[in-house]
């Protein structure tokens, strides 16, 4: 569906034709919306609602409608008050049997409670810890700070190919090959001597400094070595704890292991980390419409998310199976459910309200507690966040797999997987949520009027002095991937918008510090 209050920015190729701008507010799609409000009001009021009451919605710190503990954020309009049956009034003398229409649904969150929620979500629980071998623990997160097991370096060693002398020179040296790296302490050196010394190579007791090869001249026919430069004492030695001491502090706990930290981790003699598993994913993708091979056709289209989700979530640090497709279909839906034994489920498609949008149904029957029923916030408002039962558990507290549900529309889904996805798998894996930081855009970036909008964004360098800066993408309409396989971020835009110049929260993506993006005909 078109989002009218997407921005139009210059394109680079002028003959692709650019949609008219339409000012924040207006247009023939958020009429569409406002209508839809109307309707899901006048249902909630019947019980017509397409939030499902039977669900239990608990998110923390939240309370119910509006009053105290609701979210300030949510810039949901007040119900009306239900009409009084007649049997009801005042005077009429009967009093209806037929129960009260049933509370309408908490509004959906705002977009950084959502996010909060899922992130508090993951963190519930204590990691887990195993000992992973160095050769397999590379994209963990250490469960554990790593401390020094010796001091680094251990001995005193030489910084330089050259030779190691004691005293004031010129220095006496002999014949041979001198120390090599690797091989045992050698004895001590007299004043007035010298010996060739290989690099990382043990230096003798006494030794006053390293003279490298390039700074001294060896008279051969003499054995004396003759310093071209002034010798200051310590020069090109590294001494023993010079990186760290026994014990200290290498790596907190809670970073991930990348090749530098096994260098370093294998320097310090460890063999095995302390890690947190990886938080286990299963893919279900939902929808009778999606091909997996081949042109759309005949009113099918190609599933997006099957072959996205998964490299997306590894990005993220989770294990991920290969997708299952489901189809819409209620029960088989049911059985993936309750047959995982998956840290995290990511659905995709029926998070709605239509004929065949399965995914709150079957949450209800399964007794799922819903943490974040909606988010106020553009593309991807229908996203949700559950709890399920541990499988053969009666009803209660669910402390199971946790589930997210996507949005089918491609970017919609992307919305997801940033506001619930990544912050829940973060707590999962124990790493932290990435930090959101802010930048200047340039452009003028048209909101929602009542909701969150992320816009993708990419980064560009100052020209003449001026600032970093970043510039939004089009194509940024919900079911579309062009603008977002062009970004390196997604641009947090407050309801209402923001004029160019100012500065708006950014969301790196996970791939986006590793890729050398280039100028493309998006912006």
């Amino acid at each position: 569906m078109h989002d009218p209050t997407d921005a139009t920015h210059p394109v680079c190729d002028a003959t692709d034709p650019a949609p008219d701008p339409a000012p924040a507010g207006r247009g023939s799609g958020l009429a569409d919306e406002e209508e839809e409000r109307a309707v899901e009001q006048a249902l909630a009021l019947v019980g017509g609602s397409s939030r499902r009451p039977g669900l239990r919605w608990e998110a923390p710190g939240e309370g119910r409608g509006g009053g105290p503990g609701s979210d300030p954020g949510d810039l949901t309009e007040a119900l009306p008050e239900a009409p009084t049956p007649a049997e009801d009034r005042p005077g009429s003398g009967v009093r209806s049997s037929a129960p009260p229409p049933p509370l309408p649904p908490p509004p959906p969150l705002s977009w950084d409670r959502a996010r909060a929620t899922a992130a508090r979500a993951g963190r519930a629980g204590p990691p887990a810890t195993i000992r992973l071998p160095l050769d397999r623990a590379l994209g963990h997160v250490l469960a554990e700070a790593l401390g020094a097991l010796t001091d680094l370096p251990s001995f005193d060693t030489s910084a330089m190919d050259g030779w190691a002398v004691a005293g004031p020179g010129p220095w006496a040296f002999g014949s041979g090959a001198g120390l090599l790296a690797g091989r045992g302490p050698a004895t001590a050196l007299p004043d007035g001597a010298a010996v060739r010394i290989a690099t990382g190579a043990r230096v003798p007791p006494d030794t006053t400094a390293v003279i490298r090869s390039e700074h001294a001249h060896a008279d051969e026919a003499k054995g004396l070595l003759h310093a071209l430069r002034p010798v200051v004492a310590g020069q090109d030695i590294r001494p023993r704890g010079q990186e760290c001491r026994s014990g200290e502090q290498l790596v907190p706990a809670g970073t991930v292991v990348t090749p530098a930290v096994l260098g370093l981790a294998a320097a310090a003699g460890y063999d095995a980390l302390p890690a947190v598993p990886r938080p286990r994913v299963d893919i279900l993708v939902l929808g009778d419409e999606l091909l997996t091979s081949g042109l759309p056709n005949d009113g099918l289209i190609r599933d997006a998310l099957g072959p996205m989700l998964g490299p997306w979530l590894r990005a993220l640090g989770a294990e991920v199976s290969g997708p299952r497709r489901l189809g819409d279909d209620a029960e088989a839906l049911r059985e993936a459910l309750t047959a995982s034994d998956a840290d995290l489920i990511v659905t995709t498609g029926g998070t709605a309200s239509g004929p065949v949008d399965h995914v709150h149904p079957v949450l209800d029957a399964l007794g799922a507690e819903l943490l974040v029923d909606g988010a106020a916030v553009r593309p991807g408002h229908p996203m949700l966040l559950a709890r399920l039962p541990v499988p053969g558990q009666s009803r209660g507290t669910p402390d199971g797999p946790y589930l997210v549900g996507l949005p089918g529309n491609p970017l919609a889904a992307v919305s997801g997987l940033l506001t619930l996805a990544e912050p829940l798998l973060a707590g999962l894996a124990g790493r932290p949520v990435q930090d959101a930081y802010r930048a200047l855009v340039h452009a003028e970036v048209h909101g929602h009027p009542h909701d969150t909008r992320l816009v993708p964004v990419v980064h560009r360098a100052g020209r003449a002095g001026g600032r970093d800066h970043v510039a939004p993408l089009r194509y940024n309409g919900p079911a579309m991937l062009r603008g977002i396989a062009a970004a390196d971020g997604l641009a947090v835009v407050p309801p209402g918008g923001v004029r160019s110049g100012t500065e708006v929260e950014i969301l790196d993506l996970p791939w986006a510090p590793a890729t050398p993006w280039t100028e493309g005909c998006f912006t």
